[in-house]
């Protein structure tokens, strides 16, 4: 039966940092809760079009870590009405690409294609929403590919090993500290009724958001979208993550040994996500210390004093829960794990107390502005950033990003930097490689 469908349509009008005039982006909720997001853009004759669900590795249970991305590579396994790798064979055939991901907060599909080829796409997506079959043999299949991979980027990569050991000793109560593709353990024993339950948990229009931006009428795309996904029912209201990670008591530290040509440093704190007014700053502060050749580890670790191959960091703002700020290095021969873990701390030290300059304070909000607006020059990732500002509270936020980026003062990242990395709420990792 199909049900009938109202939309409450919501037009709003969103200009994009270095869009080419104005850019409307139409945004409607189906009567199922299938939320969508479409943005016209006719300079080339291609559209992307991105299914995002609200459910990543923050939505596991322990013991059935890993299921979130377990799934996602079967989502191409098949549905009755098309087989087992036809949706990548017809897509391919088509002159179009697909690929996704999973994170600890949402898994994304996307297919890049022709214009003319979106209602192929669209048939393909919500098919695959409510149908997929989950065949045993296709799961016992793929757990080895799943495992497979684990084993290249986890247990076989020093650094992705000693990220996931710091990331389980810095969260004990929030599921952030699991990683996105599971412990071996619960990839080797999860089952195929494990699997069709967190589909049908999660896999429901009313956990969804669809995201279109490309060459075609924004009015003729959404009649499309209502006829074939208008049909999927609602589900019920996927669980909460009521998860809230207790204050850090005292620094946390792991040394491992692995087979590594070089020891690697972690440092990692807990911050705030884009709730927080904090959370520009923090962007800001991430980007002086670790964004790119001129950034401050970068400058005196590698450049200057040679004391490490690689250093850099990482700040998650679009994170659902607050999350960790990283800082990393690799040493150079010759030099201590010792030796970077002191230098690391001694940047963060003195952001308490020296206030940046004004020229690196410039230089950061022009690196962060620059990549924003290089965004705009693709269809794909145009999609994607309106996705993500959708996702923690609304595509319209995109719009007062750069104002918020563009207000932190000097006198803010001294006090950011006082406020979140005291010394002893610090987790650190040290990677030493076996002789």
């Amino acid at each position: 039966m199909r049900i009938a469908i109202s939309l409450l349509l919501i037009v709003a009008l969103l200009v994009p940092s270095g869009a080419r005039g104005e850019n409307r982006v139409v945004a409607a909720t189906l009567d199922n809760g299938l939320r969508v997001l479409l943005l016209e853009d006719a300079r080339s004759p291609i559209v992307s079009f991105q299914v995002w669900y609200r459910v990543g590795s923050r939505n596991e249970l322990r013991g059935a870590t890993g299921i979130a991305h377990f799934l996602e590579h079967l989502m191409f396994k098949g549905t009755p009405s098309h087989g087992p790798k036809q949706f990548a064979r017809l897509v391919e055939e088509n002159g179009g690409q697909d690929n996704a991901f999973t994170s600890q907060d949402v898994t994304s599909y996307y297919v890049n294609i022709a214009a003319e080829k979106l209602d192929l796409v669209i048939d393909l997506e919500a098919d695959r929403m409510q149908n997929l079959l989950l065949d045993p043999k296709e799961i016992t299949s793929e757990r080895e590919v799943v495992i497979e991979e684990r084993r290249t980027r986890t247990d076989d990569d020093p650094g992705g090993f000693l990220g996931e050991e710091v990331s389980s000793l810095a969260f004990k109560a929030h599921p952030y500290g699991a990683p996105i593709i599971g412990w071996m353990e619960d990839i080797t024993r999860i089952t195929p009724d494990e699997i069709r339950a967190f589909y049908k948990t999660y896999y429901v229009p009313n956990n969804a958001l669809v995201v279109a931006v490309g060459a075609f009428r924004a009015a003729d795309a959404l009649e499309k979208i209502k006829r074939r996904f208008g049909r999927i029912p609602r589900g019920k209201v996927p669980p909460p993550v009521l998860a809230l990670e207790p204050p850090q008591n005292g620094e946390r530290r792991v040394i491992v040994k692995r087979q590594a040509e070089l020891p690697i440093v972690y440092l990692a704190w807990h911050v705030p996500n884009q709730k927080s007014d904090d959370a520009p700053t923090l962007e800001v502060l991430s980007t002086i210390l670790s964004g790119g050749r001129a950034s401050r580890l970068y400058r005196d670790l590698v450049y200057q004093r040679q004391l490490a191959l690689e250093a850099g960091g990482d700040y998650s703002y679009f994170s659902i829960d607050p999350n960790l700020f990283w800082f990393w290095a690799t040493p150079m021969p010759g030099q201590t794990p010792e030796k970077l873990e002191t230098e690391l701390s001694a940047h963060m030290e003195r952001l308490k107390t020296e206030p940046v300059t004004d020229e690196e304070l410039a230089r950061a909000k022009n690196q962060i502005e620059a990549a924003f607006v290089y965004q705009d020059d693709s269809i794909h990732q145009r999609a994607s950033l309106l996705a993500r500002f959708e996702l923690i509270g609304g595509f319209a936020l995109k719009e007062s990003f750069m104002a918020k980026i563009r207000a932190v003062t000097a006198a803010d990242l001294t006090r950011v930097a006082r406020a979140w990395f005291a010394p002893d709420t610090k987790s650190v990792g040290v990677l030493v490689p076996k002789s």
